[in-house]
């Protein structure tokens, strides 16, 4: 018999602060976190940085745009423009949410803001320091400047 191990689990959050963190590997520590039964929060997400050239960014945001159905757009992909609906879906494909049970109750216990709210000012924030950024800021495309572009109004 397999010896089950138990979670605590609180209605605390455990803050992100997401400034200056790479997309991918915050999106990977975030998604663990929430598989071991942790509610998590992130806020700032237009802080959060892409790695890669800015106008690769650019082209495939802007590729993926143009992909809709020819029957209906509603029934294509959904165009997330805002920094924080991104990165929850980001997280959401780090999760067996389609596969298993589990992966989509870890993914309701996702928060993702723009910013940081009235309500989490006062928590302690964490943040990842294998995620962080090594080079100046100016190597990267923030996820907010990615965004306006392709049609994000705040």
């Amino acid at each position: 018999m397999a010896k089950q191990e138990t979670v605590v689990r609180t209605d605390i959050p455990i803050v992100v602060d997401a400034t200056n963190h790479i997309a991918g590997r915050l999106a990977s520590n975030v998604a663990k976190l929430l598989t071991q039964g942790n509610r998590v929060s992130v806020v700032n997400c237009e802080k959060i940085m892409l790695s890669g050239t800015r106008a690769n960014h650019i082209k495939e945001a802007r590729d993926f745009l143009k992909i809709n159905s020819v029957i209906h757009p509603k029934h294509g992909p959904v165009h997330y423009r805002r920094p924080d609906t991104i990165m929850a879906k980001m997280i959401r494909g780090m999760l067996p949410y389609g596969k298993k049970p589990s992966g989509k109750e870890s993914h309701q216990r996702l928060r993702t803001y723009i910013g940081s709210p009235k309500e989490i000012k006062s928590l302690t924030k964490i943040q990842f320091e294998k995620a962080i950024i090594k080079k100046t800021a100016s190597n990267y495309t923030s996820i907010g400047e990615l965004c306006r572009i392709i049609g994000w109004t705040e």
